[in-house]
């Protein structure tokens, strides 16, 4: 036990950056995952073809082969940024089209009617999607939502294969260090994961009573 709680400041350093990455590019796929999903229903062709391809693609590409992207091929290309960064880069591109999906879904159930109605008060295609589709939609869409930040809070740790110092790869580097309390070191990485996602789920469960649509 003694020698599990010396281990404690690797430990915090580890999930420390992994809050750190779900947090900023759970904020990021969120904005960007928004804005996709409004191109979807843009009555611009154009803006709904590339955002149709956006989603296709991030949506079906290998989480693996997004990181190798950032962590490779783009410092190749001359954008040097610390590692963390560009993990949060790939994080937030292949987290958006999910977010995405999920608030369209929560779109295509809000009724026709509504959308049509702020058209007759004058509002252009903006304005009613962000106010008056875009918050219904987020009410209708808080579970799967919630499942994407909990998956988010899983795929955080691809990073720690790409040099940066999540909380696997500190479980990583505990575990070859220290051989003999494999079994106490696993235990607690995965209680550290349910610490973030099991409040997920609740919260998840909580904001879905108070603020679902009545029909």
């Amino acid at each position: 036990m003694d020698q599990l709680i010396s281990l404690a400041p690797v430990f915090w350093e580890g999930f420390r950056v992994t809050l750190l990455l779900l947090a900023v590019s759970g904020a990021l796929a969120l904005v960007l995952g928004t804005v996709i999903a409004a191109m979807r229903i843009s009555p611009v062709a154009s803006l709904r073809i590339f955002a149709s391809v956006w989603t296709e693609v991030a949506r079906n590409t290998p989480l693996t082969l997004v990181f190798f992207f950032f962590a490779f091929i783009v410092p190749f290309l001359g954008l040097r940024l610390p590692y963390v960064v560009l993990a949060i880069f790939a994080l937030t591109y292949y987290t958006s089209p999910f977010v995405a999906e999920a608030l369209r879904s929560g779109i295509n159930g809000v009724p026709v009617g509504q959308a049509e109605a702020a058209r007759s008060i004058g509002l252009g295609f903006g304005q009613s999607v962000s106010l008056v589709v875009l918050p219904q939609a987020f009410r209708m869409t808080i579970p799967p939502l919630i499942n994407v930040f909990i998956a988010l809070t899983k795929n955080t740790s691809v990073a720690g294969g790409f040099f940066v110092a999540e909380l696997f790869a500190s479980t990583r580097e505990l575990t070859n260090a220290n051989g003999n309390i494999v079994i106490p070191i696993l235990l607690v990485t995965a209680g550290l994961y349910l610490v973030v996602t099991v409040p997920l789920g609740l919260v998840a469960g909580a904001l879905e009573r108070k603020l679902v649509v009545r029909r």
